[in-house]
């Protein structure tokens, strides 16, 4: 069975009890995830004021986005060899340090192209913290490596969702507010990880040092190969979604970000309250394909009904379920997908899925120059419906996911 030859313990999300049964270090690790992820928040409901301010087009600004995530992606194949060799405190700290320096940085340039470029570092900082956060949270938790996925992706959600509220707040001041406000509140998450997580020696849990080419063998085995594409093209429509439809929202800083709490508050609740219950219902595979094609017909909707604000305001706060419900389903089923180390499968799964978020941004702010503001969202719908399609398709290398499910 294919539960039978895999080296790790399975995933489920419907059995495991005790979430809020964890060691303090893993609530060191949650906070400081939640602190990371405000970052993403925090930056969304200024785009249009930077684009005003610094006199840049929408396409010029969305790649803040994809110099973030292109830099992701290819950092995402040296966390495995980075953490091996230093452990998994200091690659979390060092990935805290680059985030506060590169957010400083940014509030401080004075042209798009210098924002650009360190929002690219600012990408390095995140591929260090992210991929080693959910490998030590999956790793520390007592409590069940299903419960500690949910645990990971609530802390996206909180941090998602409170980082408009504050965005929103801080960018009506100036554009500069939210990335000093970044700088600062990693800061307090170099403190609360360096005061909380035990020491080095303690924590550091991997056995071998990981090789640059481990990534690229872990994606010889189908199953994780089959979610790595599927992530990339949700991913496409995820940040077409996320730094396009500020520019067609027609809101200021506060609105976006009082929209945009409403997308990540439903964000974080989906994915701790409503994800398992699909996946006891219609499987983890099954669930996953549900939720990839609503979100493509909500994509499909703000493409149709682009100048009808009220339509976009509700599909992007809707979208926030979806997202919500969806990531944690894709996290499980990466966890469950192949036989080899849950860091190694992470990062293979993050540079393909980060690949799709560099890409979609750009295009997204290109289509609409060429064509007009609806174009963006027809495409991002399609990539996601092309996604569940490929899933179908290849039903068969992750089946034994919800095997694993039902051991």
């Amino acid at each position: 069975m294919a539960t039978q030859r895999k080296p790790v313990p399975s995933v489920t999300v419907a059995e495991e009890p005790g979430i809020l049964k964890q060691p303090k270090s893993v609530w060191a690790v949650f906070f400081a995830c939640i602190i990371a992820f405000m970052g993403l928040g925090l930056v969304d409901p200024i785009l249009p004021a930077i684009a005003k301010q610094l006199d840049a087009s929408p396409s010029q600004v969305t790649l803040l986005f994809t110099s973030y995530n292109a830099v992701m992606a290819v950092a995402m194949l040296v966390t495995g060899v980075i953490t091996s060799r230093i452990g998994m405190k200091k690659t979390l700290l060092s990935g805290i340090v680059i985030i506060a320096l590169f957010s400083a940085l940014g509030g401080l340039s004075n042209g798009i192209w210098e924002l650009v470029a360190l929002r690219g570092g600012w990408g390095l900082g995140n591929a260090l913290f992210v991929a080693t956060a959910l490998t030590a949270i999956v790793t520390l938790s007592n409590s069940g490596n299903a419960k500690a996925i949910i645990l990971y992706e609530a802390a996206i959600g909180l941090g998602i969702s409170v980082g408009p509220l504050i965005g929103g707040w801080l960018g009506a001041i100036s554009w500069r507010g939210p990335f000093l406000g970044v700088a600062t509140l990693m800061v307090i998450a170099f403190i609360g990880l360096t005061t909380l997580m035990p020491k080095a020696s303690s924590v550091q849990v991997v056995k071998k040092k990981s090789s640059l080419l481990d990534p690229f063998r872990a994606l010889k085995h189908r199953s994780l190969l089959v979610l790595g594409i599927t992530a990339a093209l949700y991913n496409f429509g995820f940040f077409t979604l996320l730094a396009y439809s500020p520019f067609v929202l027609g809101l200021d800083e506060h609105g976006l970000g009082f929209v945009f709490l409403g997308w990540g508050v439903l964000l974080a609740i989906t994915s701790v309250f409503m994800a398992p219950k699909l996946q006891r219902l219609f499987g983890t595979v099954g669930s996953m394909c549900l939720m990839l094609l609503l979100f493509a017909l909500v994509l499909l909707a703000m493409g149709i009904w682009t100048s009808t604000q009220w339509v976009v305001i509700a599909a992007v706060i809707v979208a926030g379920a979806l997202l919500g419900n969806n990531n944690t389903l894709i996290t499980t089923a990466v966890m469950n997908a192949s036989p080899v180390e849950r860091s190694t499968a992470s990062a293979a799964y993050s540079f393909l899925r980060f690949l799709g978020g560099a890409l979609a941004p750009f295009l997204a702010g290109q289509l609409a120059e060429h064509f007009n503001s609806s174009v963006p969202f027809y495409v991002g719908g399609f990539c996601v419906f092309i996604s569940v399609i490929y899933v179908w398709l290849n039903q068969k290398h992750i089946r034994h996911v919800d095997q694993a499910e039902a051991h």
